[in-house]
Order: C-alpha cells, then sequence, then structure tokens
C-alpha cells in the first residue's frame, strides 16, 4: 500500500491530470482543515467548562447557534450551485475564508475571564456564529473541488481516500498536542488555540496557490435550479436523507470527545491521557488508513462501514461494563477500537459522492453543492449536538463548575468532583456513543445502495451509457 501512495505522488499517465503539488496541496488543506475543526469540535466544550460558566447555559448557547446552522448550511449549497466566478467554481470560497476561520477560531478562546456570564455567554454565542458561517465557506467547496480538480473518476477516487487520511492527521495534531500544551506546559486555552490556527492556516493555504479547476467552464454552466426544486430534489434523494439520518444518530451521541480530557484528569489521574492513547494508538490508526482503500477495491464500503460501526459499539459496551478501574485494559481496548473507528472515520464521507450520483440519475439534476451541504450540515449539527449533549448529561450528574486557564492550574486549584460526576463523566465517555451506534445501525438497515450500482449510475450520468442499459444493468429498480 506504501508503495501504491508512493506511485501515485509520481507523475503518471496522460489520462491523470493532476500535477503530485497539487495533489499534496489538496490533501494538505485537510490536515488544516481538520486542525480547526477539531480544535473546536473537542475541545471548546473544554473550554467553556473551565471559564467559570454554568455546563447547562453553554449547551443551551451551543444547540441556539445551530438554528443558524440549520439554515446557512443548505442555503449556502444553493448559493454555491448558483454562484458562478470566473476565475472557478471552489478556489474562490477557498481563498476568502483562508484568514477569517483562524481569526474566528481565536475569537472563541480568548473570552476575557474577569467578564460577567452573561458577556461571556454573548461573547461565545457570536464567536460561534462567525467561525459556523465562515467554516461553511470552506467545507462544500473543498469536497466538491475534487470534481472540478479533475474530470477522470478513477483519478477522483484515488486521491479521495488519502484526502480522509490526511484529515485523520489533522486531528491527531489538535489532539496531542493541545493536552500536552494545557498540562504539561501550563500554556492557556488562548495562546493554544493562535497556535493550532496558524499551523491550520499553514496547511491550508497551498492549495490556494497551487489548486486547479479545469474541469470548470463557467460559459458552459446550466441555469441554477431553485430553492423549491433543491428542496425536491432532497426528498427524491432518500438515500441522501437515510444514511445522515443513521449519521446524526452515532455522531450526535459520540459525547466522548466533549469530555475526554476531564476523563483522564478525574478519572485516569491526567489529561494527558488522551495523549497516551492517541500515540499509542498511531501504527494502528495508520494501519487501518492504509487497509481501508485496499478493502473497498475487494468488498462493498457500506458492508465495511457497517461492521466498523458494530465492533465499535460492542466495545463500548464492554468497557462500559468493566468500569474505569481497570486503566490498563481499558488503554488496550481503546487502542483496539481505534482502528475500527478509524475505518468508519475513513468511510464515513465517501457515500455523499455516491447519494449525488443516485440523486442525479433518479431526478436528472446535478446538485453537488445541496448535496455537499448536507455533508457538512450534518458533520456541525452533530458535533454541536454531541458537545451540548455531554455537557448536559454532566449537568443532570452535578458536575461543578470550574474556572482555571489550564488543567496545570486546574490540578494547583485542586477542584473536585462528586461521585456522581465521575459516574457522570464515564456514562457520557463510554454508554452514550455505543448507544448512538446501535441506533444507528438499526437505521442503516435501510440504505441499498451498493458500489457496482452506483458506478452503473455514474456512467448514465455521464452520458457513457443509455438509462435503457442503465436499467438492465442495476442489481434491482431504484
Amino acid at each position: 500500500m506504501l508503495k501504491k501512495i508512493k506511485n501515485y505522488l509520481m507523475p503518471m499517465g496522460p489520462e491523470y491530470v493532476t500535477a503530485p503539488v497539487e495533489r499534496m496541496s489538496y490533501w494538505s488543506y485537510f490536515i488544516g482543515q481538520n486542525v480547526f475543526y477539531t480544535l473546536v469540535a473537542t475541545y471548546l466544550s473544554t473550554y467553556m467548562m473551565s471559564i467559570g460558566v454554568d455546563v447547562k447555559k453553554s449547551a443551551a448557547v451551543m444547540l441556539a447557534v445551530k438554528i443558524w446552522d440549520a439554515v446557512n448550511d443548505p442555503l449556502f449549497g444553493v448559493i454555491f450551485d448558483k454562484v458562478k466566478f470566473k476565475n472557478g467554481k471552489c478556489l474562490p470560497w477557498l481563498k476568502i475564508s483562508l484568514f477569517l476561520i483562524p481569526a474566528a477560531t481565536i475569537l472563541m478562546f480568548v473570552i476575557p475571564g474577569a467578564a460577567t456570564e452573561t458577556i461571556k455567554l454573548v461573547w461565545f454565542a457570536v464567536a460561534y456564529l462567525l467561525w459556523d458561517t465562515f467554516y461553511t465557506f470552506c467545507d462544500v467547496p473543498i469536497y466538491s473541488m475534487i470534481t472540478t480538480m479533475t474530470p477522470n473518476l478513477d483519478e477522483r477516487n484515488a486521491i479521495m481516500p488519502i484526502g480522509r487520511m490526511m484529515g485523520g492527521v489533522g486531528s491527531a495534531i489538535t489532539t496531542l498536542i493541545f493536552p500536552v500544551l494545557s498540562q504539561s506546559a501550563g500554556v492557556s486555552f488562548g495562546w493554544i488555540a493562535i497556535i493550532l490556527s496558524l499551523l491550520g492556516l499553514l496547511f491550508m493555504a497551498p492549495i490556494c496557490i497551487k489548486g486547479k479547476e479545469r474541469n470548470y467552464n463557467v460559459e458552459l454552466q446550466e441555469e441554477s435550479f431553485s430553492l423549491l426544486n433543491s428542496f425536491k430534489y432532497l426528498i427524491s434523494n432518500k438515500y441522501l436523507l437515510i444514511y445522515y439520518t443513521a449519521y446524526f444518530f452515532s455522531s450526535a451521541a459520540n459525547t466522548s470527545a466533549a469530555v475526554q480530557m476531564f476523563v483522564g484528569f478525574y478519572l485516569f489521574g491526567t489529561a494527558n491521557f488522551v495523549t497516551i492513547v492517541g500515540a499509542l494508538g498511531v501504527v494502528p490508526a495508520i494501519i487501518s488508513a492504509l487497509l481501508v482503500p485496499a478493502l473497498t477495491k475487494r468488498c462493498d464500503k457500506f458492508k465495511l462501514l457497517v461492521w466498523s460501526n458494530i465492533v465499535n459499539a460492542v466495545l463500548g459496551y464492554v468497557m462500559f461494563f468493566m468500569g474505569w478501574e481497570n486503566a490498563t485494559l481499558i488503554i488496550i481496548l481503546m487502542i483496539i477500537r481505534s482502528i475500527f473507528a478509524n475505518c468508519a472515520g475513513m468511510l464515513g464521507f465517501m457515500f455523499t459522492p455516491d447519494c449525488a450520483e443516485y440523486g442525479q440519475y433518479k431526478t436528472g439534476i446535478d446538485a453537488k453543492g445541496i448535496t455537499f451541504s448536507i455533508q457538512t450540515f450534518s458533520a456541525k449539527i452533530t458535533g454541536a449536538v454531541s458537545t451540548s449533549l455531554g455537557m448536559f448529561a454532566l449537568g443532570l450528574f452535578g458536575w461543578i463548575e470550574v474556572q482555571a486557564e489550564s488543567f496545570e492550574e486546574l490540578a494547583r486549584l485542586n477542584i473536585t468532583q462528586p461521585d456522581s460526576a465521575m459516574t457522570g463523566l464515564w456514562v457520557t465517555f463510554m454508554l452514550i456513543p455505543s448507544i448512538g451506534m446501535t441506533i444507528s445501525g438499526i437505521l442503516y438497515m435501510f440504505y441499498k445502495l451498493n458500489d457496482k450500482d452506483v458506478q452503473i449510475m455514474a456512467k448514465c450520468n455521464a452520458g457513457e451509457i443509455t438509462r435503457e442499459e442503465a436499467e438492465q444493468q442495476l442489481s434491482r429498480k431504484y
């Protein structure tokens, strides 16, 4: 597999149009993007739980912000399909958001500690709204750009999995750096946000310089359809709705990320617990990332996703009933579980293009913008729900609010939590995510698209075969 990736980085035959430096800049963007996404999705709740604000109020504000998210993602999908820049379809949006995302990220993590609770919550709400809006400007375009970089389907399929793997690298960077700087070095949350934002910016910038959109001609773009037609398209695309409904339950219930540093600090004695598990899981994560592209060539990727989901849920239940006292065995099982979690993570967003092909085949409408906006909307809304749900659950278990600039300071303050809060941490960390994966597994039973049929639909959509020929080749009637 390493040889295959090395070969792909080298110049290829005439049917592949992207240059090595261009592909590397595309992959690099996912590293930077996921530095920001992981910082906000994983550690924003940790920060809000450390500035002396009631956790239930913070959870409410996060959910309130997502009301705007429910509007801006589908709305941006329509805008993305409608707006026709002369110098590209996706790159202009990436350039617009390049500096806005780091600015909004930093703004969220520098709330004045001396401010009143009301001012803190208002500051947080405004900054979070800005971040959410600016992040939308980049998310749909970077995923859609694969269709404008190259018209070659094989080339697209080769580029996409590595992009997902690089996204995992970005998440790992944040997951490793944040706990170390906060507990071991005593760096404040604000300075950590500044450091990671600059790092993310450096990774995201190359595509704005080296990226090219060859498969885009503004003069040849069809007239955009209305918001009403977009809604009709979504209703007709049942597999897109089924898949992301299942995705919602598994991701929205992934409350472990919201509390993981406090789990390490209070249940395992150090906030660096997450770093330790992450470091030990690097090799298994790389192995799973390299195996996924090979496995998808030998079996249907949806079956791989389902089985990864099942193993994830089962191991979660096992660890929950074992209890956190068995630390060594818990770490071993978490590392094993990370293999399947990484497989599911890499596979997760590979189904949106399939649903886009199905939607075009079913309706005759090529609506990549609105289709990919459902992906970005789902990722962000579930991130907010999981964070809010985790914080709200802790509030129900009697969590005591704390105020500290870092975990090193929290250790010095020696703030303890009641036994009920310790139980709440473990329930939020292990049990709730497993329940969510169980529900999503039931819903996955209604998803019937498979790789072979999607390939046939793609050929029909591209005009390579007629609809009559496609109907004869499909395994079932859609």
